[in-house]
């Protein structure tokens, strides 16, 4: 076929001028960076008019020549996208299904976290021993409500000890061997718990039917519980201390007063044992409290406290000393009985008695009368 037959043949000249006014730019810009990428004048000036010239010519052209390969990139990926979208979507759900997997742990452990710190913070008035334990197994059925804890005689439990979460009493231990204590819940039919309606401060006894609400019974007074009063445990009896949170009172479907227990907010899974034996422990536990509080020194020391033996042997000569005369009665009048007149003149704790003069020293009475003998007292 002829050149001038074909249709691109007369495109043949643009096509070359173009090509050559490419060639001469590019040469001019080439020229232009190594003529200003010279060590002198990296040496003279950081930045200089020549670069400066030169980097303002190449960034709009390198632009402009990198923006159809970054168009081309983006159509590749878009295609590549979209054959690909179910393996990139077979993915995501894997990864989304390992994440959800992660938030339910995160979640169990914040939940566990919490009633960690609940349990931890469980304190009673007067502060009682506690032993922290988990519930390993379940006995649930019409006639036996049960739970097994891993924590036993080894840690000083004992038969009769409450129970309680982090919410309520949940029941006493009925049996214990090392590493393991039953535990009888409140809702066993053979539960039967003292407690009291904190508001009116009535007793009642909480008795388990096997259902999950245990009975009010022996009520006394009149209308002595409402809906939704507190109960607690009223200490009588001495089995429980008194004050332990067991739940609200509730009216039943038969007409009869039950117990929603405080224990049902939350899973039984972690509980604290308290070491409480009768409420001579609580009596002990309060003397102790009291012998560490610090005694306040007296205001003012008493005078007389605190007297030494020889200040008592100093003492006493002046007051048996300076009154002497208790022995000259006798000598004067032998009838006269002086046995009224000492008294108020001898305060002191050892009197000398006119009935034996002999045995009184007398420092002051003369040689010349002796003391009379025993035998002439009159009396």
């Amino acid at each position: 076929m002829a050149l001038r037959e074909n249709p691109f043949g007369e495109l043949r000249v643009p096509l070359a001028w173009t090509a050559g006014v490419a060639l001469v730019v590019a040469i001019i810009v080439a020229v232009g960076l190594l003529m200003s990428d010279r060590r002198e004048t990296f040496r003279s000036e950081a930045y200089g008019v020549t670069r400066q010239v030169g980097d303002a010519v190449t960034a709009p052209v390198t632009g402009f020549l990198v923006t159809p390969g970054r168009w081309i990139g983006d159509g590749v990926n878009s295609v590549r996208g979209y054959f690909f979208a179910v393996s990139e979507n077979r993915r995501l759900k894997a990864e989304l299904a390992e994440a959800a997997e992660w938030k339910n742990a995160a979640l169990t452990l914040r939940d566990t976290n919490t009633r960690y710190k609940a349990l931890l913070g469980l304190k009673t008035d007067p502060p009682i021993p506690m032993v922290a334990a988990r519930t390993v197994s379940e006995a649930r059925g019409p006639f036996s409500n049960t739970r097994l804890a891993n924590a036993g005689r080894e840690k000083g439990i004992i038969t009769g000890n409450p129970v309680m979460s982090e919410n309520g009493l949940i029941g006493r231990v009925i049996g214990v061997t090392d590493g393991a204590s039953r535990i009888l819940l409140l809702t066993d039919i053979a539960s039967r718990t003292p407690v009291m309606i904190e508001r009116t401060n009535a007793r009642a006894i909480l008795t388990g039917d096997g259902g999950p609400n245990p009975r009010l019974e022996y009520l006394r007074g009149q209308e002595p519980v409402k809906p939704g009063d507190r109960l607690v445990t009223s200490g009588d009896g001495g089995v429980l201390p008194r004050g332990l949170p067991v739940g609200l009172a509730v009216k039943g479907l038969d007409g009869r007063w039950r117990a929603v227990l405080a224990s049902d907010a939350a899973p039984v899974d972690f509980v604290r044992i308290l070491l409480f034996q009768d409420f001579s422990q609580l009596s002990a536990a309060a003397a102790a409290e009291l012998d560490k509080m610090p005694v306040p020194p007296p205001a003012s020391p008493m005078p007389a406290v605190g007297v030494t033996a020889a200040g008592a042997t100093a003492a006493a000569p002046t007051t048996t000393a300076p009154k002497p005369p208790v022995a000259k009665p006798p000598a004067t009048t032998t009838g006269a009985t002086p046995a009224p007149k000492p008294a108020p003149r001898a305060p002191a704790p050892r009197p000398a008695t006119p009935s034996r003069p002999a045995a009184t020293p007398a420092p002051t009475t003369t040689p010349t009368a002796p003391p009379p003998a025993a035998t002439e007292v009159p009396f």
